[in-house]
């Protein structure tokens, strides 16, 4: 989501009602941000945010019954204009991937400052993508033992379009997917291939033959 005016709407996820309870809690702290709805697992978070549509789902991964990996995947693949931020206590690579995979458009660790956790749900309003400084070390740690990351295939067209010049609005209308969809693809390349902006993803395109 981008540009986000007013007050930003968050469900939380996560199988723990003590950590539910304390992050309302610091929500409540924040002005400009408010807790509409609360779930215990996957099924239940993919039903509040078809319910509530709210603007970011505060999501953990590790849940019994449906995982947030599979939940993050239903949530956005039901167009619901909804953004997916994990926020979990793991740091491994492959996790980080199947989330970003997934169309999650941030990933934070539950070690993360308060403060971080507050600015990381901002940042995803405004069309960032926050990522833990461990998680980006995870996945760069990653890319540096497996040579050439592995992309999905969605994901080497997306990039093709980026370092052909194409905008997010050009690159959904081409591949007919919504430009939520073209987002979530680029965070995930963007992650793998360790570039921070769409100049650097378009010269590694490049340089990589793509």
């Amino acid at each position: 989501m981008s540009s986000h005016s007013g007050t930003i709407r968050v469900v939380l996820v996560d199988d723990h009602a003590v950590i539910r309870a304390g992050l309302a809690q610091l929500i409540a702290t924040a002005e400009d941000i408010e807790v509409v709805g609360q779930a215990g697992d996957g099924a239940e978070a993919v039903e509040q945010a078809r319910a509530l549509t709210p603007d970011v789902v505060l999501m953990d991964l590790q849940m019994p019954g449906v995982d947030g990996v599979s939940a993050t995947r239903e949530i956005v693949s039901a167009g619901l204009g909804v953004d997916v931020l994990v926020l979990t206590s793991y740091s491994d690579n492959e996790r980080i991937l199947d989330a970003l995979d997934a169309g999650a458009v941030g990933y934070l660790l539950k070690d993360a400052d308060p403060d971080d956790v507050l600015s990381g749900v901002r940042a995803v309003a405004r069309g960032e993508s926050p990522i833990h400084p461990k998680a980006a070390r995870a996945l760069l740690g990653a890319r540096s033992a497996g040579g050439r990351p592995q992309l999905t295939a969605r994901e080497v067209e997306v990039l093709q379009l980026v370092r052909d010049g194409l905008a997010n609005k050009q690159i959904a209308r081409q591949l007919e997917i919504s430009e939520r969809t073209v987002k979530a693809h680029l965070t995930s390349a963007f992650s793998r291939i360790g570039v921070s902006d769409r100049t650097q993803a378009a010269l590694w395109a490049q340089r990589n033959g793509l």
